[in-house]
This record gives structure tokens, C-alpha cells and sequence, in this order.
């Protein structure tokens, strides 16, 4: 998992990971929304750990990071964090966001497939309608990077690696807080997704929900 957390070392200065962000008590939203996180489920395949959040994106910030793996091999990693602004913010069009980044090394089969940007957005997408959770104002960015080697590394086989940064607005109920815990099982689901770890249970990541899909595979292989 540590992938994940150089990924976001940048901003992840001065916060214990604990929900505060702020000098004071956090609001009492953030406080339900962050003890729901905590107290979620996810697939057993994913090991999951609280992690520091960015300190400069909101006022409230909360972070876990996490990877699928199988047979003590990690097959993809990622970070979400929850993010809160009790005064609201224009961009968000609320008062919660919800930011990831996920990604783990293809196939070279699936890593050449011309509809693999559009695939992996469905799968975030998808692993949110699957969850019957409704969300606003998403963006993201879909990255594929290829490696090739030369020299002493000749040997080696290219590798592709596959990175999905994405943030979304979580619906409120009427306390204003949002479903963290569906919305981390669902992020869980698109960890799996990306790992190439088959669905588990029937529902509509299973070829419904307006999700693609592309061939299962095991995770990376080594020389």
C-alpha cells in the first residue's frame, strides 16, 4: 500500500489521520460520516488501514488506504479519502467529497484493449449505481503507462500499469450526512475490479449497471 500513500505525500502533511482537520471538535456530520467509515465491511480480500489525508483540500479530511490482494501478492492499491466543508463548496456542490486513486498493473492483453480508459471509468461508476448510491458533480482521469526495458532489464517483460484518479459528491440524508460505508464498499468493489478479482456475489457488476467488461485475469505476473 505504499504506492498509494507516495502518491498523496504531498498534501498529507499535519494530519494524524484521525478525522480532525481544524483547531476545535469536527462538525458533528463529519464525526457519524467518519465513525461509519470506520466500522465498514469490505471484501475480504482487501486489506484496509486509516492512513493521513490531505490537509489543504478541506477543512475535515478523513482518509483510508487499501490494496486487493491474493495469495500475499498485491494485485492494486488506492486511496480514498472523504473530505468536508461544512460551509459548502461551489465545486463540489456540497458539503462532502469523495476523492480516489486507484491502480495496479494489466496484462499485456488488457493493457492494449482501445476501450480500456472508457472500461475502467464504468467500473467506478458502475460500482456506485450497483450500490444503489446516487452521487453528483464526478470527474476523473483515466491514465494508462507503459514500461519497457533495456540493457541489464532486457529480460523483462513490458508492463502496463492502469491509475484511475476520480472524485465524486456524495448524496446527503436529511442530517446531511452521506452513506460512507456503501460508498466504501463500493470503492472496494472497483479495487477488485481493477486487482481482476471475480465479483462476489451476483448483482450488477456482473455484466449489468452500465459496466464493461474486459477479460479476468490473476494480477501481474513476474519474470
Amino acid at each position: 500500500m505504499a504506492a498509494a500513500q507516495e502518491q498523496f505525500s504531498g498534501h498529507s502533511d499535519g494530519i494524524d489521520g484521525t478525522g480532525g482537520g481544524e483547531d476545535g471538535p469536527a462538525p458533528p456530520p463529519f464525526r457519524v460520516a467518519v465513525d461509519a467509515l470506520r466500522a465498514a465491511r469490505v471484501r475480504p480480500e482487501i486489506e484496509l488501514e486509516p492512513t493521513r489525508p490531505p490537509r489543504r483540500l478541506a477543512p475535515w479530511a478523513y482518509a483510508v488506504e487499501a490494496a486487493a490482494v491474493e495469495n500475499g501478492e498485491d494485485l492494486a492499491d488506492g486511496r480514498l479519502v472523504l473530505l468536508h466543508d461544512p460551509a459548502g463548496h461551489e465545486a463540489w456542490q456540497g458539503t462532502f467529497r469523495l476523492v480516489t486513486l486507484v491502480r495496479a498493473e494489466l496484462e499485456p492483453e488488457m493493457a492494449a484493449d482501445p476501450l480500456l480508459p472508457e472500461v475502467c471509468w464504468s467500473w467506478l461508476t458502475g460500482a456506485l449505481e450497483a450500490r444503489g448510491l446516487s452521487y453528483g458533480e464526478s470527474s476523473g482521469t483515466v491514465t494508462r503507462a507503459g514500461s519497457y526495458y533495456f540493457g541489464g532489464l532486457a529480460e523483462r517483460r513490458p508492463a502496463t500499469q492502469i491509475e484511475i484518479r476520480a472524485s465524486w459528491t456524495p448524496e446527503t440524508d436529511r442530517g446531511g450526512v452521506p452513506d460512507t460505508a456503501a460508498h466504501l464498499a463500493a470503492w472496494g468493489d472497483l479495487l477488485c475490479q481493477v486487482a481482476g478479482l471475480p465479483p462476489s456475489g451476483p448483482g450488477p457488476l456482473e455484466g449489468g449497471g452500465g459496466v464493461v467488461s474486459l477479460p479476468q485475469r490473476r494480477g501481474p505476473r513476474h519474470p
